[in-house]
């Protein structure tokens, strides 16, 4: 009986003892079987997915690509895509960015207009003349950010697929203090700076001083107007004939001179084209053939305040257009 227990006792040590490790061993083998076959399948289907989302970005890339663009000009070409709204069937119609940089009186509105008469073409006029957007270089980057991205909605949006955007910028409106980031910017962009100045710089000043007055005076119905839109309105402001202080004329004109100059050094490394407002007004064709868009005909509905000769323009006219190299 002793020996019988003895004998029982010894295999249940024996089979008790190995089995535990055994299945303990097993369930870990099991787990981490099933573990591996789980990552597996999830790395699987996350290469599936960035594939496919890689294959469906080469398929929108190959399907907006223009093979009639020149290899050169493509790092110009974008594909803006707006948050707060679609570009639907105009997705895959590649944009040009530009920008105007001008003075204040120096045809700038008028050739905006002119810009803007065309159906592919969007300007967005001065959109740093609110301080705030240029109160350091941060926040005019990211205001450009955003335009450039084409959440931007101002009366020139179009109809039709926007091919070229851009905006117009003054001298005096952060440009100068801030010209070498924003040049760094703008060729990051591939934009192209449209500089716009006047050669006749003494008319300029005479168009600055009568639009100081007209901003006081307000002749047009007690309401200022920097630009008119017809003959009737463009005669009562051609009226005020400003008196001009012989003695100081050549340094203002020498001064905005110094800024034109200025200027066109700072931008001289960007992709640029030179334009001068008069000979915009002689010859449309000017824009026309840099612009790179269909050849349409465009036309600004501005007119000029200050048409008249010279001697018609102010007071002291001789003692002017002695001291002065301009007509």
């Amino acid at each position: 009986m002793l020996l019988q227990e003895r004998m029982s006792a010894y295999p249940l040590k024996s089979s008790k003892g190995p089995v535990f490790p055994l299945r303990s061993v097993l369930v870990f083998l099991i787990a981490l079987f099933g573990f591996y076959v789980c990552y597996f399948s999830f790395n699987q289907l996350t290469f599936e997915n960035e594939e496919k989302l890689t294959n469906e970005e080469e398929q929108t890339k190959s399907i907006c690509r223009k093979p009639a663009v020149p290899h050169e000009e493509k790092r110009y070409l974008h594909f803006p895509k707006p948050i707060t709204y679609d570009r639907g069937e105009c997705a895959c119609t590649p944009v040009r960015f530009f920008v105007i940089v001008s003075m204040q009186r120096s045809g700038s509105g008028w050739f905006e207009t002119l810009l803007n008469s065309h159906p592919n073409v969007s300007s967005n006029g001065e959109i740093f003349s609110v301080r705030d957007r240029r109160e350091n270089i941060s926040t005019i980057l990211r205001t450009l950010d955003k335009l450039y991205s084409m959440d931007w909605h101002t009366s020139a949006a179009k109809n039709e697929c926007t091919a070229a955007f851009g905006l117009k910028w003054m001298l005096n409106q952060g440009l100068m203090e801030h010209h070498q980031d924003i040049v760094d910017y703008l060729n990051r962009k591939g934009a192209m700076v449209i500089l716009l100045f006047r050669r006749n710089t003494l008319r300029r000043l005479i168009s600055v001083l009568a639009n100081n007055y007209d901003r006081r005076t307000k002749q047009l119905n007690g309401i200022h107007k920097s630009h008119v839109h017809s003959k009737e309105e463009a005669e009562i402001l051609a009226r005020f004939k400003p008196e001009m202080d012989v003695s100081t004329l050549i340094p203002s004109i020498r001064s905005a001179e110094h800024s034109m100059r200025t200027c066109l050094g700072h931008f001289s490394k960007t992709r640029h084209m030179t334009l001068y407002y008069e000979d915009v007004i002689r010859d449309k064709n000017v824009v026309t053939t840099n612009k790179r868009r269909p050849q349409l005909l465009i036309s600004s509905k501005l007119l000029m305040s200050y048409f008249s000769l010279f001697y018609d323009l102010c007071r002291h006219c001789p003692e002017c257009r002695n001291s002065s190299e301009f007509r």
